[in-house]
């Protein structure tokens, strides 16, 4: 239970840190999304580092891991776990699958996105 509390704290710390990011005030030049891809690539670059010193570490902290890899990370950017868990199937061996998974994940989320607006009628 103490888990899921360092999760949420975690989570509701990254949202908010999300959120003022979308309140910058920059121009976004030729419609490309700024922010988005700012935040998307801060937070690979922060569960980088998390799991690297976990990994150097002799013994980490497993709730101080998982407040900022599922917490922080994941309130910041779902992105920034599937980049670390493609890159862990590529590390892994399962190259195919990690390809498979980029592909499937951004086609069929894209595709889902569509559909939803779709359905609804916009």
């Amino acid at each position: 239970m103490f888990n899921l509390f360092l999760v949420a704290l975690g989570g509701a710390i990254g949202a908010a840190m999300r959120y003022l990011v979308g309140l910058l005030p920059l121009k976004e030049p030729f419609s490309f999304p700024v922010k988005t891809f700012a935040v998307n690539i801060l937070g690979c670059f922060f569960i980088g580092l998390v799991v690297a010193f976990a990994l150097k570490t002799e013994n980490p902290n497993p709730r101080l891991t998982l407040f900022l890899k599922a917490g922080i990370c994941g309130g910041f950017t779902t992105f920034s776990s599937f980049a670390l868990e493609s890159l862990d199937l590529i590390k892994n061996g399962n190259t195919f699958i990690a390809f498979a998974y980029i592909a499937l994940s951004v086609m069929i989320g894209i595709s889902a996105v569509w559909l939803a607006e779709w359905i609804v009628g916009k």
